[in-house]
C-alpha cells in the first residue's frame, strides 16, 4: 500500500472558512500599511544610492562584521552601514554597504568624501589588522530611482500578463482571482519586511518576481481541477466543486511547496549574510502563496461568480464540453 500526504476522499472545507481568511489578511496588510505609514519604507542603496565596498583581510586576522561595523559607526562616523561577511569564512572578506558618495566632499556626518576610503582603510587597519580594499562601487540616487522605477515596472507588467494568460486559458473570469492573489502574496511580503524593518534591494525585487511565478502556478493547478469538475459535475453548486478542487490538489501543493521550502530553509540557514534576504522573501512567498491559492483565488472566483456570473463558468464548462463532442 502506497503512503500518501493527503489520503483519497479529503473533504476540508475550504470555502467555507473563506470570511476568516479574508480578516486574517485584511489585517496583515493593515498592519503592513501602518508599519509603512509609521517608519517608513527602507531601501538599500540599490534603490536609494550609497557606496559599496568589498574588503579582504589577510589570512588569520580575527575580523568580523560587528568590529567592522563599529569602526565604521564610532571612527568614521558613516550611519547604519550594512556589513556582511562575503565567501567562505576562511576567505576573511566582507561586503560594506552606505548611503553616500565617494565623489563628494563630506559636507556632512556619515557622507562619504573623496578621502573616505582611505580614511576607512586606514581605520581598519589600525583597529583590526591589514586589510585590502578589492573594489568600491557607486550607486547614483538617479540610478536607484530608475531601478524602483524599472522594478516596480517589471511586477505591473508580469502582472498584466498573467491576466491576459488566465483569461485566455480558462475564462476571464478567473483571471481576476489569480491577480488578487498574486498580488496579495506581494504586498504581505513586502509588508512583513517593512515591518521587520528590512532593507528593499535587487535581492527583495527578484524574489518578488519569483514569488509572482509560484503564486501563480499554483493557483493555475487549483483552477485547472476547478474547470475539469465543472465540466464533470454541472448540476454541483461551485462552492461545493471549489472545495473538492482544492482537496484534491491539496496533495500536490503540500508535497510542491514542502520540498520548495526546504530547499529554502537550507539557503536560509546555510547561504550566508548575502543570500539570506532574498531566501527570507522566497519562504514569506511560498507560505503566502500557497495560502492565497486556496484562501483568495477560489473564494474570489466564487464571489464573481454569484456576482456578476449567474452561473457563467458552468455555462462555460458546458459549452467546452460540447465543443469537444463535435
Amino acid at each position: 500500500m502506497s503512503w500518501e500526504i493527503v489520503p483519497p476522499g479529503t473533504k476540508i472545507d475550504f470555502i467555507g472558512k473563506r470570511r476568516v481568511a479574508a480578516l486574517l489578511s485584511a489585517a496583515l496588510l493593515l498592519a503592513s500599511a501602518g508599519a509603512a505609514y509609521l517608519n517608513g519604507v527602507k531601501l538599500g542603496i540599490d534603490f536609494e544610492g550609497g557606496t559599496e565596498v568589498q574588503l579582504a583581510f589577510a589570512p588569520g586576522v580575527p575580523a568580523s562584521d560587528g568590529a567592522i561595523r563599529d569602526i565604521l559607526t564610532n571612527a568614521l562616523e558613516i550611519q547604519e552601514p550594512s556589513v556582511v561577511r562575503y565567501g567562505e569564512p576562511e576567505s576573511n572578506e566582507f561586503l560594506v554597504k552606505f548611503k553616500g558618495d565617494i565623489n563628494t566632499a563630506p559636507e556632512a556626518a556619515g557622507e562619504a568624501g573623496p578621502d573616505l576610503i582611505t580614511d576607512l582603510g586606514k581605520a581598519l587597519e589600525g583597529g583590526i589588522g591589514s586589510v585590502e580594499i578589492e573594489r568600491v562601487e557607486f550607486v547614483g540616487p538617479r540610478v536607484g530611482a530608475e531601478l524602483r522605477v524599472d522594478g516596480l515596472k517589471s511586477l505591473f507588467w508580469a502582472s498584466l500578463a498573467i491576466l491576459i494568460y488566465i483569461a485566455f486559458r480558462f475564462n476571464p473570469r478567473f483571471a481576476p482571482g489569480a491577480i488578487v492573489a498574486v498580488l496579495h502574496d506581494l504586498s504581505i511580503t513586502a509588508g512583513i519586511f517593512v515591518i521587520l524593518g528590512l532593507e528593499f534591494d535587487l535581492r527583495i525585487l527578484a524574489a518578488m518576481l519569483a514569488i509572482l511565478g509560484y503564486s501563480l502556478n499554483d493557483t493555475i493547478i487549483i483552477y485547472d481541477r476547478v474547470r475539469e469538475n465543472l465540466e464533470l459535475h454541472t448540476s454541483i453548486d461551485l462552492p461545493e466543486v471549489l472545495n473538492q478542487s482544492v482537496n484534491q490538489t491539496l496533495s500536490r501543493t503540500v508535497l510542491t511547496s514542502g520540498t520548495t521550502l526546504a530547499a529554502l530553509l537550507s539557503l536560509f540557514f546555510l547561504g550566508g549574510p548575502v543570500i539570506q534576504p532574498f531566501a527570507l522573501a522566497m519562504i514569506l512567498g511560498v507560505i503566502v502563496g500557497t495560502y492565497s491559492s486556496v484562501y483568495i483565488a477560489a473564494p474570489v472566483l466564487l464571489t464573481l461568480e454569484r456576482r456578476f456570473g449567474g452561473g457563467a463558468a458552468a455555462q462555460v464548462a458546458q459549452k467546452e464540453r460540447q465543443a469537444r463532442r463535435r
